[in-house]
């Protein structure tokens, strides 16, 4: 490995994910995303006084509202063929975006961001995992600065982006402060590959590439030396003294559209059944709404089953006349009728083309399909027809997901680049630069501040619940106790709170400790006891299991896996679901919000395998579901986990729809989302339910100060644009 020349990184930036690939001073190693994943989406989600959520943190973009934005790339100036009908997709996104000035405006942040300045958070979100998985690989806790600034970024982007969109892309890079950047062409990327994987072409034939991404395709021949296209001249050029390299492979046609892909399957069954289901006649169904989301969801849903079926059905739900469900039927034969024009043809003459420019079909001798497109049978029927072949004849995959980064990597291994930079571009680099650290360093001041009021936060609801535990006698009995969590829980809450530094943080969360350490040394004395002996017992237990484990194939306790088909009695499953809502609530209450999750998941799991219950048990078994989903929903809001938080929350409320607490934790998710409307109504189902209720109350009143801000800022436009 070289200690001194640049770390070339391999990067493909889809409209739907990212993925990074180390060169070969780290045998080629794939890069893996904070949760572990080898990819992570385009997208960035902005907050209200929270730090952003970039690329895996950030919310599914098919989900989100005005304040997340993805497919980033294809804001770039001119990575879109507007002449080639333009890009549909941005029809359904909700952020605002500006094509003149090149901004989204954010309602969460009031502020716009440039299209190259978005592209440099989705870097700076790579750049993070890069160094994480090469401290991983070198077995270091950090890497270090000098390390960090060797990065080079190597972005294999389609041929036809014009050199605005790649200038934008190297800026980008720098504003992530990564050390250097190249680009290269996805067509150069596939050649690399192939010629890494096979040297030469079997035969000095030719092979016909298909790539068809979610919303890109290039299509491209490639040739090694002797094949029918310009191979003789090439030969006998090498038998004249020229350099002969028997191994090289080359490009010898493509083309590449960025409006041809996957996602106009989505589309067009989208404009289908908008048009011809009698659920959403009279509807009032726009692209850019909640609503259009949904229903692209379940189409695109639609075409992946369609992938594995001739025939098949989707179901949306509340999404028809009156919030009704909609099933959505279609086959194969639908499919290829609705995407005749948009897709089949463009693709057929798309191929043609190259095959004709690379000098026929003769001599073609491989098809190799790649990217997620390529997987839909009407897009391999389509292939198959355009170069004559019988439907149904095979194809090669030897191109992964990762290939195009894998390529990148080689293909810019020098880690050199020829990049020209004037001073105006100089000066909008630096500009671009010193607005992403700030948004970094902001960002890190927010996360420390959710960290210590998480901290607070988790202390004053341990104390609040410790009433009811075993040690909850040991607690402060007068009302000055009560009085102190009230008080410290309306701080939480206020704009004191909001608006303080990171000392004034740490020094109410040094005061918080102090005295709940003082006032309630005796049940925190206990409770570490407690602890104690149970890591004990554990340990015991363990090495118990371990024996038995050696001495028997199995043994019957409550297990770790996802397997346990036993027919347990009540008593018995209820004591494994109570044991692990116990273990998940110590959890939550030490911080561990993560793994506290994971527990109300692995509890509810076992709710779902009662069986033969009396009226009475599964009232029982009820009540214990409705607490475990909504201690996740609060687990998944500490985790920013705002889609799933909705989710528990939901879960609750069709266990109880009248559950205050249920009510509330949907109505932090819409807060958190900015659906004040939404928000609104339940917490005025849950005032109405629990009028003295001062965390609805509390919530309620922070929601309508943000409808007045928003109500203001709205009449301040009118005013500006109207007089």
């Amino acid at each position: 490995m070289d200690d001194e020349g640049p770390i070339v990184v391999g990067v493909d930036i889809g409209a739907l994910e990212s993925r990074l690939t180390l060169s070969s001073s780290y045998d080629h190693e794939l890069i893996r995303n904070r949760h572990g994943g080898h990819a992570a989406p385009t997208a960035i989600t902005f907050r209200s006084g929270r730090a952003r959520l970039l690329c895996e943190d950030a919310s599914d973009p098919s989900r989100g509202d005005g304040n997340t934005v993805g497919a980033v790339d294809r804001l770039l100036a001119g990575s879109v063929d507007e002449g080639d009908g333009g890009d549909v997709l941005r029809d359904f996104a909700r952020y605002q975006f500006d094509p003149e000035k090149g901004e989204v405006s954010v309602p969460s942040t009031d502020a716009s961001y440039g299209a190259t300045a978005l592209a440099a958070m989705v870097v700076s979100s790579a750049r993070r995992n890069v160094l994480s998985t090469i401290a991983r690989l070198t077995n270091v806790k950090e890497v270090d600065d000098g390390t960090a600034r060797r990065l080079h970024f190597v972005f294999a982007v389609p041929d036809n982006y014009p050199k605005k969109t790649r200038e934008a892309l190297e800026d980008a890079a720098h504003a992530a402060s990564i050390g250097g950047s190249t680009i290269v062409n996805v067509t150069e990327a596939m050649a690399a590959v192939y010629k890494k994987k096979f040297e030469r072409i079997d035969g000095g034939g030719k092979v016909l590439v298909v790539e068809m991404g979610h919303a890109r395709t290039t299509v491209a021949v490639l040739s090694s030396p002797g094949s029918p296209i310009g191979g003789e001249e090439e030969e006998k050029k090498d038998d004249d003294g020229g350099d002969s390299d028997k191994s090289t492979i080359r490009v010898v046609a493509s083309s590449s559209s960025s409006t041809l892909g996957a996602a106009l399957v989505d589309v067009a069954l989208y404009d289908h059944f908008l048009s011809s289901h009698p659920a959403l006649q009279g509807e009032d169904v726009k692209r850019n709404s909640r609503k259009g989301q949904r229903l692209l969801e379940g189409c695109r849903k639609l075409k992946h089953l369609l992938s594995m079926l001739t025939e098949g059905s989707v179901t949306v739900e509340n999404i028809g006349m009156n919030d009704t469900d909609l099933t959505m039927f279609a086959s194969r034969d639908l499919v290829r009728k609705l995407c005749q024009e948009s897709v089949i043809d463009r693709l057929t003459a798309t191929i043609n083309d190259v095959v004709d420019n690379s000098g026929g079909r003769d001599g073609i001798c491989t098809i190799e399909l790649a990217g997620g497109g390529t997987r839909i049978p009407m897009i391999q029927s389509t292939v198959n027809a355009a170069i004559g072949r019988d439907d149904g004849a095979a194809f090669s995959r030897s191109l992964d997901d990762t290939y195009l980064a894998f390529g990148a990597s080689i293909a810019g291994a020098s880690g050199k680049s020829d990049m020209i930079i004037d001073d105006d571009r100089e000066k909008r680099r630096a500009k671009l630069l010193v607005d992403e650290l700030a948004l970094l360093a902001k960002d890190d001041e927010l996360t420390r501040k959710d960290d210590i009021r998480n901290r607070i936060e988790a202390r004053v609801l341990e104390l609040r619940s410790a009433r009811h535990s075993d040690h909850g006698s040991l607690l402060p009995q007068g009302d000055d106790f009560g009085a102190y969590l009230d008080e410290t829980d309306n701080w939480l809450f206020s704009e004191e709170c909001d608006d303080a530094t990171i000392d004034a943080m740490e020094a109410k969360w040094k005061s918080v400790e102090e005295w709940t350490l003082d006032k309630c040394a005796a049940y925190l004395d206990a409770k570490k006891a407690e602890a104690e002996e149970k890591e004990r017992q554990m340990e015991a237990e363990a090495a118990l299991a371990a024996a038995e484990r050696e001495a028997s194939a199995g043994s019957d306790d409550d297990g770790d896996d996802d397997h346990d088909t036993r027919r347990l009695p009540t008593k018995r499953r209820m004591e494994i679901v109570q044991k692990n809502k116990k273990e998940a609530n110590e959890l939550f209450s030490d911080g561990n919000y993560r793994h506290a999750a994971a527990r109300y998941a692995k509890a509810l799991t076992h709710c779902s395998k009662f069986f033969d219950l009396g009226p009475a048990e599964e009232e029982e078994v009820r009540e214990v579901k409705l607490s475990l989903h909504l201690n996740a929903s609060l687990a998944y809001i500490k985790l920013d986990k705002p889609d799933n938080a909705l989710r528990s929350a939901e879960s609750a409320l069709e266990l109880d729809a009248d559950n205050v607490k249920a009510l509330y934790r949907r109505a932090s998710v819409y807060y958190q989302k900015r659906k004040f409307d939404d928000a609104t109504m339940d917490l005025d189902r849950a005032h109405k339910l629990a009028p003295d209720d001062k965390a609805v109350a509390k919530l309620r009143r922070l929601v309508d100060g943000q409808v007045a801000k928003q109500k203001k800022k709205e009449k301040a436009m009118a005013k500006k644009m109207f007089g």
